[in-house]
């Protein structure tokens, strides 16, 4: 299989996936915002309404945190268990198995991308120009979607492996939810030393804290920071993909037996 029929067929699976996964609901493609608005507002209510924030932009500051975060959590949760949840395609065809994590997290770039665009408008609608600094989107983007192939192709090999290590997955997402910054700010800890050490630490944290940057304050973020995770993170893809080739019919077995 050559590098384009790869490519063309996991953005086709990832097609037929969403057209399935709309035909579904009542409210089909309209889900691709409803969802990550819910989730928001359950978060808005909590801690604006009754904990009351003291941040006058906390909706905006919230929405930047929590849309970015669902992008890698669903997707490295659903690309983790790609491959078993596929057993009865993997066991009639000998295919790389990485075409169904890859088509997994394709499907949710679909719909990250329409996620984005409703963040965009509400950044507009609460006065937030347009800036030279929003360049630095790309690149964070880019990053951003290394680290959710990288960790969804070991997550699919564990799940494999072993089908406890999903549960291990979904809990390392709610703890990435609560350390990394989402509905608070990691640049308000009393300490200055520990906002760096949980932005070394924590590339999530990191990433989430550069969108903020660039849309909320217009200012670039630490980009040597930025290349040291985009270059981790692109050693792990490669590293989960050859992964993946060199234990294809283990996994395939694994997979059928789960």
């Amino acid at each position: 299989m050559t590098l384009r029929h790869y490519f063309t067929l996991v953005d086709t699976m990832a097609r037929m996936s969403l057209k399935a996964d709309a035909a579904r609901f009542f409210f089909g493609y309209l889900w691709w915002i409803l969802e990550p608005l819910l989730y928001v507002a359950v978060f808005y209510v909590v801690f604006e309404v009754i904990l009351g924030s003291k941040r006058a932009d906390f909706l905006v500051f919230l929405m930047c945190g929590k849309l970015t975060f669902i992008w890698l959590s669903k997707s490295v949760n659903q690309a983790s268990r790609s491959i078993v949840a596929s057993k009865g395609l993997v066991g009639k065809i000998d295919v790389p198995k990485s075409l169904f994590p890859m088509a997994t997290i394709q499907e949710g770039l679909y719909k990250q991308a329409s996620v984005f665009l409703l963040l965009f408008i509400v950044l507009w609608s609460k006065g937030y120009a347009v800036s030279a600094s929003w360049a630095w989107l790309l690149p964070v983007v880019l990053v951003n979607y290394l680290v959710i192939v990288g960790l969804s192709l070991f997550g699919a090999f564990l799940v494999c492996v072993a089908f406890d290590f999903s549960m291990l997955i979904s809990l390392g997402m709610i703890f990435l939810l609560f350390t990394s910054g989402i509905f608070w700010d990691v640049r308000d800890l009393p300490d200055p030393a520990m906002t760096e050490a949980v932005l070394a630490a924590n590339p999530v944290a990191f990433l989430i804290d550069a969108y903020r940057q660039v849309l909320m304050e217009g200012v670039a973020p630490d980009p040597v920071h930025l290349a040291v995770i985009g270059a981790a993170a692109a050693a792990l893809v490669a590293a989960g993909v050859l992964l993946l080739r060199r234990a294809s019919r283990f996994l395939a077995l694994k997979a059928i037996t789960a």
